[in-house]
């Protein structure tokens, strides 16, 4: 038929379907059941073996299940199972809610409602603040509008048309979407649910009854644009799920969350803070933060040297020209303080520790024997966060990096991959994460804009990390598009104890700056080469990942990291003589230890360090002094041991050494 069109399907069938059927008519070709479960349909261009391009295709676009099908198409249809559909369900949860909000309050003005990873939340602009009572009528109104079933109806309109429909609302903010994002000749894409329109390119789910399972959290303060100039927005969050077993879980999630907030943890136990004289973003690291610091500090300087590295030191401030050079004034001024202009020059506060680490490195010209040269510097870099992304130590403007950059020939790069890939991950072992998830962020070769280097080079240096995550056997996700400008990148996200993601440790091949700088070694013929260059930080920063320590281990930090490992207390003031005595025992090999010897009652001085979350609690009293033993309460459990000093000594050494995360 001249009207028909190829549907091919994931089994391989292929349908014979006249054109501008869509995906629900084919899901409900197929069977009813399949109809009702679908959410979305997932489709591409689909060719035959003799008009099948010379360039492979896209992984293919998510459309709506009311989309007329044009062409021959490769066809997925998406139900709860698929990630993609939670994804388009959480954008459609998120039209919900501005949905709900215009029935309670048709005064309210609309911005964006996108889903997240975790949920989703729309901005909204009203003068009058939205409170925690008006969340529990939004969420009522949203569960009346899943009950009416209401579709989800795209339609397309003139570009004037729809201005002129927004304008006369007085949605400023949609009207900015429409003027930035089309043309003043295409038609605008429009979803109309109930009352509620919007401007959106979707797609969505069918209907308000496909919405299962949600949740409205709570209201947070946006500049519109993100410019504190700008009208104040409301951003209201929340999440939904398939089912209410899945929400429940995930809400059980976000209480675990709340009660290791690093930021309240980090009061109670005094580990840090952020001072408002000084201003928002930065760190005051406590005397017990401290010590921690050091514990990840020593134990990364040990690694460099061990591991054939050189530690550097470079300074806080360069002249404005090093940036320029870097490219780092074109790619990421909006990012970067402001200048201050100096007797000589301007200077920047610096961003990155990179282009510091090739000046050493160009200092004096290297011979292919000396490469690789690898550089190790914990630097602390400056970089400008709004105010409203600054997040307790997760998101800073001023942070210290385990930064390292490694200056090699080309043949040496998988294998210093490797080894920077063996290196994170003995990160996450040796601080107590077990689990792991690993994404290669690749270039997008039509997006010459973003994206430096020949396409040569972005292909030797992909193939280079492939290669070595199949050889360690990793699985890893491809992220097309995602890759750094100037080179492709492995990240690893860890999973804490509570199964959330933290993006940290990061490897990533640069081609850009060693031809910016004009790096070169002298090869084994004698000509000038340009060495390649990776970027490596596996802390990600000290802060950051200080903050992830906190959270996974709810304040409880293993015994070789506690800033305390063991509080001796004695029963009354003629124990602490013997008390002195084992606590000099445990220093001379190093252990942190506190002699708590005032005029308290012992339950209370036990329960104290106990909510201080010691690892060890020593309680001594005349039966301990005269036999040389001690009374151990061990963090987390009820019995407690009675055993020799020397043996208790050999404990706690073995712990450290073997830096256990457990006790």
């Amino acid at each position: 038929m001249a009207d028909s069109i190829h549907v091919k399907l994931p089994d391989g069938s292929v349908k014979d379907v006249p054109k501008g059927t869509t995906a629900l008519e084919i899901a409900k070709s197929i069977s009813p059941r399949l109809a009702d479960a679908a959410l979305v349909a997932k489709a591409r261009p689909f060719f035959s073996q003799l008009d099948a391009p010379s360039e492979p295709s896209s992984n293919g676009d998510l459309i709506d299940l009311t989309k007329p099908l044009e062409r021959d198409t490769d066809l997925r249809l998406l139900t709860e199972k698929d990630p993609e559909a939670l994804e388009v369900y959480r954008h459609s949860s998120a039209h919900l809610l501005a949905a709900a909000v215009l029935e309670l309050f048709p005064e309210t003005k609309l911005g964006h409602g996108p889903p997240t990873e975790s949920g989703f939340f729309y901005d909204f602009y009203r003068p009058t603040p939205f409170t925690p009572e008006d969340l529990e009528k939004i969420e009522k109104k949203m569960q009346e509008l899943v009950q009416q079933n209401i579709p989800y109806a795209r339609e397309f309109l003139p570009r004037d048309q729809g201005l002129a429909e927004f304008k006369k609302e007085g949605d400023f903010m949609k009207c900015h979407f429409i003027e930035q994002f089309t043309k003043p000749d295409e038609k605008i894409s429009i979803y109309r649910t109930g009352k509620f329109t919007d401007f959106c390119r979707g797609p969505h789910i069918p209907s308000t009854g496909k919405i299962k399972a949600f949740k409205l959290f709570n209201v947070a303060g946006a500049y519109w644009l993100g410019d504190e100039k700008n009208q104040q927005l409301q951003r209201i969050y929340g999440t939904s799920f398939f089912s209410k077993k899945d929400l429940d879980a995930h809400l059980q999630q976000v209480e675990e969350a709340k009660k290791r907030d690093h930021r309240v943890l980090g009061k109670q136990l005094d580990l840090f803070s952020i001072q408002e004289l000084a201003g928002p973003g930065l760190i005051f690291w406590h005397p017990k933060g401290g010590i921690i610091r050091k514990q990840m500090e020593d134990w990364m300087r040990e690694q460099y040297l061990k591991r054939g590295y050189s530690l550097v030191y470079t300074p806080h401030v360069a002249r404005r020209q090093l940036f320029f050079t870097s490219g780092h004034e074109g790619y990421y001024a909006q990012n970067m303080f402001d200048a201050m202009e100096l007797d000589d020059a301007e200077y920047r506060l610096k961003p990155m520790n990179c282009p510091g680490h090739i000046l050493i490195y160009k200092d004096s010209l290297k011979s292919y024997r000396d490469l690789p040269v690898r550089l190790g510097e914990l630097g602390t870099v400056y970089r400008y966060e709004r105010s409203g992304v600054m997040h307790g130590l997760l998101r800073v403007r001023g942070f210290t990096q385990d930064d390292s950059h490694i200056f090699c020939t080309p043949e040496q790069v998988e294998g210093e991959i490797t080894g920077c890939l063996d290196f994170a991950l003995d990160v996450l072992k040796d601080f107590g994460f077990d689990k792991f998830q690993t994404e290669l962020s690749t270039w997008d070769p039509d997006d010459r804009r973003n994206f430096v280097g020949s396409e040569e080079q972005w292909i030797h240096a992909t193939q280079s990390l492939e290669k070595v995550l199949k050889g360690r056997n990793i699985e890893y996700k491809t992220m097309p598009g995602e890759a750094a400008f100037y080179g492709p990148k492995i990240d690893i996200k860890l999973v804490d104890a509570i199964g959330r993601l933290w993006q940290l440790s990061t490897v990533q091949v640069d081609f850009n700056l060693p031809q910016r700088f004009e790096l070169e070694y002298v090869a084994e013929d004698g000509s000038r080469k340009q060495p390649v260059m990776v970027h490596r930080a596996l802390f990600g920063s000290i802060e950051r990942f200080f903050g992830v320590l906190i959270e996974h281990y709810a304040g409880a930090f293993p015994v070789w990291l506690s800033p305390v490992q063991v509080a001796m207390i004695p029963i009354s003031e003629r124990h602490a003589e013997y008390a002195n005595k084992v606590a000099d025992q445990l220093k001379a090999i190093g252990v942190r230890v506190e002699v708590d010897a005032r005029n308290e009652k012992m339950n209370a001085k036990i329960r104290e360090h106990a909510m201080q979350k010691v690892p060890f609690l020593l309680v001594v009293g005349d039966k301990e002094a005269e036999a040389g033993r001690v009374n151990v309460r061990t963090r987390g459990k009820e019995k407690t041991e009675d055993m020799s000093a020397a043996e208790f000594v050999e404990k706690i050494r073995k712990l450290i050494a073997e830096k256990s995360s457990g006790l």
